[in-house]
């Protein structure tokens, strides 16, 4: 078994709470890790048909058979049991009697949120991140670019794919603990854990457009999400496209980066950005079945953004955080990817996919950095005013300025760490 980063964190919350919930896509492993953590538990999965109905029809004489500590695996599967875990564990509170596992996020929280408030820690569980893979240790997010700490994997470990293959293979633990090619596993995937998870939450009546609405929502990857554009090449109402995004969203699908807002720029865009919690799902969808394709296609620079954006989620989900994530663009077409907030600082990040850093890479870190006061000019007195530029073109004028006063990084896709103009200069292999 490949160790988690949240097994940890799990064991800790179990010192704390009577009940530990973790939730997560399906097949991220959440059964695995509780079994792992938790190993004296007694193991119940409400999947089984027997156990459910046991557990539906007669919440409080199930719990009586079953006190703890005890793992229920899927417990969404059985709203009503959470008013008797309430009443279970007010009345002997003892910490890790109960951990649950589940995969449908909304309703999962919804039943914890009302009636276990206070009394559970809650924990996501993502695919395995590439530290994980790689079996190495991962800073815990304070400081963003200790993140990057440009650690290559040990000789200990497998070798693993290189920056395209592991950008279409994705995360999912079962291809890489069976070695099944990933077009095979996440095409089951997608027909047997999507679509059903997704027929539970909302009545879709022609699976055929909800694929379709799955490719394009792939399609858009990294760009700003336009329901109405989406709506109408799906041929859906805007309606049912926010319903169907909202479930993407509550089954760990995707994810939408929001945009960060601050006053020192009225001009900004509003709309967040769509991102996949895999890449490998994304490359599937899109019908990259191997790197070549991925290698040559259009999105292979949205892509490599979207493999970065979701290491850093990652890295904070599983130190259970919430991800300080946002990122930022102006109605000119400045922008910077990835803007990281800690402590009321903000660390901007770029993700470039080529294998060398050409100067140009750096210019919408350096405009950021500029307006919003953190950068200095060499020779040169700061202008004023740097909202009433309008264009990359003066930002390119100014490559005399450099980053100073703040943490800002270039992800690419080589194999080098250094420093360039102030900024932290990384390889895609380091977070």
């Amino acid at each position: 078994m490949i160790p988690r980063l949240l097994s940890p964190y799990a064991i800790r919350d179990a010192g704390y709470y009577p009940i530990v919930t973790i939730t997560g896509p399906r097949q991220s492993g959440k059964t695995t890790l509780a079994k792992a953590a938790f190993p004296n538990h007694e193991y119940l999965s409400l999947e089984d048909t027997e156990t459910r109905s046991f557990a539906r029809d007669d919440p409080k004489g199930f719990l009586t058979r079953h006190p703890g500590p005890v793992i229920f695996d899927e417990a969404q599967r059985v709203p009503d049991l959470f008013s008797g875990l309430q009443t279970a564990v007010d009345k002997d509170a003892s910490p890790g009697r109960f951990i649950l596992t589940g995969s449908q996020n909304f309703l999962l929280l919804k039943e914890v949120s009302q009636s276990l408030a206070g009394r559970s820690g809650i924990l996501h569980l993502l695919p395995f991140s590439r530290a994980e893979l790689d079996r190495r240790p991962q800073s815990e997010p304070g400081d963003p670019l200790k993140l990057f700490a440009n650690r290559k994997p040990g000789p200990d470990v497998p070798s693993l794919p290189d920056l395209w293959e592991t950008i279409r293979t994705g995360f999912y633990p079962r291809i890489h603990d069976r070695g099944i090619p990933p077009e095979i596993w996440l095409a089951d995937y997608v027909q047997t854990y999507i679509e059903r998870d997704v027929r539970s939450l909302v009545n879709i009546g022609d699976l055929d457009t909800f694929e379709r609405f799955l490719g394009l929502v792939a399609g858009r990857v990294g760009q700003l999400l336009n329901y109405s554009s989406l709506a109408s090449d799906a041929g859906v109402s805007v309606d049912t496209a926010r319903r169907w995004i909202s479930v993407l969203k509550t089954s760990f699908i995707v994810f939408a980066l929001s945009p960060h807002h601050r006053n020192f720029n009225k001009r900004l865009i509003k709309s967040p950005k769509l991102y996949f919690f895999d890449t490998g799902l994304a490359c599937y969808l899109l019908g990259l079945r191997s790197r070549v394709q991925l290698e040559t296609h259009p999105l292979r620079g949205a892509l490599f953004e979207n493999f970065v954006i979701a290491e850093v989620a990652k890295a904070y989900f599983h130190h259970r955080r919430q991800p300080p994530l946002y990122f930022w663009r102006d109605r000119i077409g400045h922008e910077v990817d990835l803007l990281i907030e800690e402590g009321g600082a903000l660390y901007p990040m770029e993700m470039k996919s080529g294998a060398t850093v050409g100067g140009d890479m750096l210019d919408g870190l350096l405009w950021w950095c500029r307006l919003s006061g953190r950068s200095e000019r060499k020779g040169k007195e700061r202008e004023e005013g740097p909202e009433e530029r309008e264009g990359m073109g003066k930002a390119r004028e100014e490559k005399g300025g450099e980053i100073t006063g703040t943490r800002a990084a270039l992800v690419y896709g080589g194999d080098d760490a250094y420093e360039r103009r102030g900024v932290a200069v990384r390889p895609w292999f380091s977070i």
